[in-house]
């Protein structure tokens, strides 16, 4: 019985000649098994993810905002914006009054008030009174405006210059 003695001591040490790549694989599983676990988590991979969502999302939230397409009709009314000149009413010293600046009689004024009312006006309205007519007048005006339904009402001065002077 011959015994090939070099497939003895091959089989002894853990080598097969049929089986070389073995040893190399299971060394390389050892020094693996050794190795403390990676204890870091790569980020990397995330960010390039979380960066393509954003910038999908970027693209796509405009087009979400459009709407139904619909035609608009033409309008010849002024848009309305909050920087509308505030509405002003001027008494004179000889006793006119003045809407903005178009002379208005004062048995007037309510019924134009009203209509002003009816466009949705709710803002303040200013009273410029000439310091040379009576209080009579102008708490006429105010009353007047009060009866149109307007409750806010703000008379308007020239600030003294000095504290001195009379």
């Amino acid at each position: 019985m011959a015994v090939n003695m070099n497939s003895h001591q091959n089989a002894a040490s853990g080598r097969n000649s049929s089986r070389h790549g073995h040893h190399h694989q299971a060394r390389r599983y050892q020094a693996r098994r050794h190795q403390a676990p990676m204890s870091e988590i790569n980020v990397t991979p995330m960010v390039d993810v979380m960066l393509v969502l954003l910038i999908v999302f970027m693209v796509a939230a405009p087009l979400l905002t459009v709407g139904v397409p619909v035609n608009l009709p033409k309008s010849a009314a002024k848009p309305l914006t909050g920087d509308s000149e505030p509405l002003a009413i001027t008494v004179k010293a000889d006793g006119k009054v003045f809407l903005q600046d178009t002379a208005i009689e004062a048995s007037n004024l309510v019924v134009k008030l009203r209509a002003i009312a009816g466009t949705g006006y709710e803002e303040r309205i200013y009273v410029r009174g000439d310091k040379d007519v009576a209080y009579g007048d102008v708490a006429d005006i105010v009353a007047r405006i009060n009866a149109a339904g307007f409750s806010k009402v703000a008379l308007v001065t020239d600030l003294k210059s000095s504290q001195g002077k009379k």
